[in-house]
């Protein structure tokens, strides 16, 4: 398991190829990043480390933005360890951090706390008090410190670069299709399974509701096909997937995330992480004439579900 500094002032002495960014989500943009890093570690024998700033400096630049993510801390952690980062950093991105200029960004940071000897970014990553460091003023200033630098141009699809935001743009349309592709994995949120109102269960359809990470991008409300994946084991099972105010009860106020794990036969889950993948929508809320015309619809779910993911390739994530 690769180490995890929740703070650079946590990290220990070392020569460090440090892919640098927020990395939310960890799509495929941001893994072409982290090999990069890697591959310079390799040849300058240093750590292939990634640096990633949380919360997403929009947030702190410019305050009322939605800090909504695609990945809790914990998720990104794991994420950017598959992608083959030896030491992940914590960056926290406060106002203290985003008031550096750009040339002390480079020596408080990236030369004082994470010994960089090479430093990997996206072509449009911007850094410094008032954005002012650009590619360009990175690669000057790095160089006059004898640090190497490498500019990566994120993956396109369709034309378009792939970025988080529009990840997130995908999941508020409830498009997962198209959010997997360019995550390179299931979209998913991941959280503890805490108390509901236990209406499934009377009905037939017993689901676990998860308490998600505050702060993340939720798929539009619906019903989806996908998986609950428990934790410790990596248990995955196939699962039909409500988001949204069960609008047939109209009683509940906020989102929720409601999972009917498919022939599941363990015990209780309650308090047991759990994370949720979302491999296609099924349809949207709906109201029904009466209790019987739910559990019908519930049932098609359930069905169209086993017969949807029959062709659907389970990711890591």
């Amino acid at each position: 398991m690769s180490p995890f500094y929740q703070g650079t002032a946590e990290v220990p002495p070392g020569r460090r190829a440090v892919a640098l960014g927020t990395f939310d989500g960890v799509h495929l943009g941001h893994r072409a990043v982290v090999a990069a890093a890697s591959a310079a570690a390799a040849r300058l024998n240093a750590i292939g480390c990634a640096a990633t700033f949380h919360p997403r400096p929009i947030t702190i630049l410019q305050p009322g933005t939605p800090a909504a993510t695609l990945a809790g801390v914990t998720q990104r952690v794991r994420l950017l360890e598959q992608a083959g980062a030896e030491d992940i950093v914590l960056v926290r991105f406060t106002p203290a951090i985003a008031s550096l200029s750009a040339t002390a960004f480079v020596d408080e940071i990236l030369v004082e706390r994470l010994g960089a000897v090479a430093v990997v970014v996206g072509t449009d990553f911007r850094f410094g008090r008032d954005r002012e460091g650009s590619v360009e003023i990175l690669r000057a200033l790095c160089s006059q410190r004898g640090i190497e630098v490498e500019a990566v141009t994120l993956l396109d699809r369709d034309g378009q670069k792939i970025s988080s935001s529009r990840i997130r743009h995908c999941l508020r349309e409830g498009n997962v299709e198209e959010a997997a592709t360019l995550l390179g994995r299931l979209p998913s949120v991941e959280g503890t399974v805490i108390h509901g109102d236990k209406r499934g269960r009377e009905i037939g359809f017993p689901t676990a509701n998860i308490s998600a990470v505050p702060g993340q991008q939720l798929p539009a409300e619906g019903v989806y096909a996908g998986w609950g994946v428990l934790s410790p084991g990596e248990q995955r099972i196939q699962a039909a997937i409500s988001v949204g105010t069960n609008p047939h009860f109209g009683d509940v106020s906020g989102l929720r995330v409601e999972v009917h794990l498919i022939d599941y036969l363990g015990g209780e889950l309650y308090g047991q992480t759990m994370r949720v993948e979302f491999a296609a929508r099924l349809r949207g809320q709906a109201t029904y004439d009466d209790s019987q015309a739910l559990v019908a619809q519930i049932a098609k779910d359930v069905a169209d579900t086993r017969q949807l993911l029959k062709t659907t390739i389970p990711s890591v994530n």
